[in-house]
C-alpha cells in the first residue's frame, strides 16, 4: 500500500509558485503493475520521486509499508566522484543487503562494464551511469520497482535484456512506469493512474486508462 495523505507540492521559480498538487489524498492500489498517464508537466516525475523519497511534499506525508526502489532508468543516487564498484557497494548497504558480494557480481554481470567498473562515473557516458543504475536496482529485492522510461537505457542489446530482467521481476513484485511509448506500457502494466490538474484517477485497466489519457 502507498497512501498519499494531504500532499502539497509547491514550485517556486522566478518568484511564481506553481501548484502542482495540493492536499492530495489517494491511495495507490496493491497488486498492480501501474502506468502513469497524464501531459508533459502533469506532475508524473514529480510523483515517482516523491513516491521514492528522493524528493519531498511541501506539506503532507506519503505512508507505505513497501520496499521501493529509486526510479529506475535514472541515475539517481549514483556518485560520480565514486567508482561503478564503490557505488555499488554503497547502494548494497543503504538498501540492506545482506551478502554484498553475490549482489556485486549480480551488478557486474548484468552493467558489463568491464574495466570501466573501477573507474569513477563522473568518466561515464550517460547510458554507462543508467545501465549501473538500473543494474544496482534490479539486482535488489524491491516490492515495488518504479520504472522511468526503461527502453531509454543503454545499447539495443542491455534495452533488450533490462526489459526481460523487468518482466520476471513484475511477476514477483510490482512496477509503476513511466513511459512515452504505449505499447511499452501494455507490455509491463495491467492497469494505469491518469494524473490530470493535480488529480489522480486509477483505471483497473490499463486500456481505459490510455483511452482517458488520450482524451485529455
Amino acid at each position: 500500500m502507498i497512501y498519499l495523505d494531504k500532499i502539497t507540492k509547491i514550485y517556486t521559480s522566478n518568484n511564481t509558485r506553481h501548484v502542482l498538487f495540493q492536499d492530495l489524498s489517494f491511495e495507490i492500489p496493491k497488486g498492480h503493475n501501474i502506468a502513469f498517464l497524464g501531459a508533459n508537466g502533469a506532475g508524473k516525475s514529480t510523483l515517482f520521486r516523491l513516491i521514492a523519497g528522493s524528493e519531498y511534499p511541501t506539506r503532507g506525508k506519503i505512508i507505505t509499508d513497501q520496499h521501493i526502489s529509486w526510479p529506475v532508468a535514472l541515475a539517481t543516487g549514483i556518485h560520480s566522484a565514486m567508482t561503478g564498484r564503490e557505488n555499488t557497494r554503497f547502494i548494497g548497504r543503504i538498501n540492506g543487503v545482506k551478502d554484498l558480494h553475490a549482489y556485486e557480481r549480480k551488478v557486474v554481470d548484468f552493467a558489463k562494464l568491464g574495466k570501466q567498473y573501477d573507474v569513477p562515473v563522473g568518466k561515464y557516458s550517460s547510458g554507462m551511469r543508467s545501465r549501473l543504475a538500473f543494474a544496482c536496482s534490479l539486482s535488489i529485492d524491491f516490492d515495488i520497482y518504479l520504472i522511468d522510461e526503461v527502453t531509454a537505457v543503454g545499447d539495443a542489446s542491455f534495452k533488450k535484456r533490462a526489459q526481460q530482467a523487468l518482466l520476471e521481476r513484475s511477476r514477483e513484485a510490482n512496477v509503476i512506469m513511466i513511459s512515452h511509448q504505449i505499447k511499452e506500457l501494455k507490455q509491463f502494466c495491467d492497469s494505469a493512474i491518469v494524473i490530470n490538474k493535480g488529480q489522480l484517477t486509477f483505471y483497473n485497466d490499463i486500456n481505459e486508462g490510455i483511452k482517458r489519457y488520450q482524451a485529455l
